[in-house]
């Protein structure tokens, strides 16, 4: 039986696409200790990022509420986070032991949002940077890697920039990439932990966010190993292709294309053994018997499907992440089951409150996945709705277990797609099936109709208008 006050683990990982599984069905990626983790606990095949890009997905999990709510709608940077209630504070206050290890993305960058403690590394952190007189002050990681390799040594060293697609393997030791870095201070959290209460750990890797730098072996690994034709569908040029920075290119050649893909598929490789790192260490520590795992990410990488990388767009690659539970076989649970109903960030914080048995207060937007892991039936959303400003490739989605609506903000254009039949989004239908896109655009008329940018004029969805990244709320 599950144990009033179980210990949890709240794996988050940056950038990983829902379909990069062994579990999952990826033909190529080599998953075992996740596909094992999966094994004993309960996988939901139709999650999602409603904002998916780091900070605000990153706002979704912490505060368990919708994007309107919370306020961040894009990707802005150096906006204060000065949420109430937070995942970490409400276990923290239920007497929970509470630590994160790794990427958090907040601003100031030292916000704990309730947690006793924070471990911090977030990558490179430009706008730290620009802005911080020492970056030491803001991560955690530099300064041990420094003594280790002296004064000028950085996470750059590899050469690359850390949203870019050249790829180049890891200049170090393989247990100073910040992959191991993160699994080795969650492994020392576990020794100095208070023995007299439960424990939550939120551990936050950074990869495979790119830079592209998995260790060399790991590299190798996947050197000669099939890979999936990238998807390309009968709609690709009609949307515009979303760019990086200058310190991260973005080749197109195919050559170097093959050889992103291959990194990409490294970096999880390398995370899932770091992962197994983790459990033996829990193991020893006498709490696996006592422990709830959730993994899950903060959004994909189209990572050159239909012609497109990165995040911020509303197809599966970018918006779909893994998420499932493990929980060890006493409790009684429904093991390895395969839940399609729609989920995403804002059900983590009520999901763990529930699997501690913590009371959820009202203001919360996000549902317990609990029920469906008992095996209990429950009433569920609909649908997800989804969005991300992006310039002209501003986006609104609605989704469900069947069908995917999508519209372009500033230029008007909408896609259909049906999932259950075409889940690679090849055949855009917005033309052959006039009635279900209506009734989809009808559904996202309800959710904008109140929204401040004016996206709905008379009951119509209104192409054009201005909008944010940060909704007024948020603003100074």
């Amino acid at each position: 039986m599950k144990p009033e006050r179980p210990n949890i683990v709240l794996v988050n990982v940056d950038q990983w696409r829902g379909d990069c599984l062994g579990f999952a069905g990826h033909p190529t990626v080599e998953t075992p200790h996740l596909d094992r983790m999966a094994a004993d606990g309960v996988n939901f095949s139709r999650a999602y990022a409603g904002v998916p890009s780091c900070i605000a997905a990153r706002a979704s999990l912490h505060t368990g509420l919708r994007q309107a709510t919370h306020g961040r709608v894009g990707y802005q940077d150096r906006v204060p986070w000065n949420y109430s209630t937070t995942l970490a504070g409400l276990l923290a206050g239920a007497g929970y032991h509470t630590q994160a290890v790794g990427k958090m993305h907040v601003f100031p960058e030292r916000s704990l949002l309730g947690f006793h403690n924070v471990v911090l590394h977030d990558g490179y952190l430009h706008n730290a940077r620009l802005n911080e007189p020492q970056i030491e002050q803001v991560d955690d990681y530099l300064p041990q890697l420094r003594a280790k390799y002296g004064p000028t040594a950085d996470y750059v060293d590899t050469g690359l920039g850390c949203n870019g697609y050249v790829v180049r393997p890891w200049v170090y030791d393989d247990l100073d990439h910040p992959s191991a870095w993160v699994t080795s201070q969650g492994i020392d959290f576990l020794r100095r932990r208070d023995p007299r209460c439960p424990f939550f750990l939120f551990l936050s890797y950074h990869r495979p966010h790119p830079p592209f730098d998995p260790p060399r072996d790991y590299l190798h690994f996947y050197e000669n190993k099939h890979l999936p034709p990238l998807l390309h569908g009968d709609w690709n040029d009609t949307v515009g292709k979303n760019g990086r920075g200058l310190d991260s290119p973005v080749p197109w050649d195919d050559w170097q294309i093959d050889r992103a893909r291959r990194a990409y598929l490294a970096q999880m490789t390398f995370i899932d053994h770091q992962l197994n790192r983790f459990i033996h260490a829990l193991y020893a520590a006498g709490c696996q018997e006592n422990t709830c795992i959730l993994f899950c990410s903060d959004h994909g990488d189209m990572l050159y499907d239909h012609g497109q990388v990165a995040k911020s767009l509303p197809y599966e690659g970018s918006a779909r992440i893994p998420f499932f539970l493990r929980f060890p076989r006493s409790w009684g649970f429904s093991a390895g089951q395969t839940v399609d109903a729609p989920v995403e960030l804002r059900d983590v914080l009520p999901t763990l409150c529930d699997v501690a048995n913590v009371p959820v207060p009202d203001s919360i937007e996000g549902k317990s996945v609990l029920p469906f892991c008992r095996g209990e039936t429950t009433e569920w959303r609909e649908y997800v709705h989804g969005e991300h400003t992006a310039g002209n490739l501003s986006n609104h989605w609605i989704v469900d277990r069947e069908w995917k609506y999508i519209w372009y903000s500033q230029t008007g254009l909408e896609q259909l797609f049906h999932l259950a039949e075409d889940p690679k989004e090849e055949h855009e239908l917005s033309t052959k099936r006039p009635a279900k896109l209506a009734e989809y655009r009808t559904r996202l008329v309800n959710e904008l109709w109140e929204r401040e940018e004016g996206f709905v004029i008379d009951g119509a969805l209104e192409s054009g208008v201005p909008v944010s990244p940060i909704l007024s709320h948020l603003r100074p």
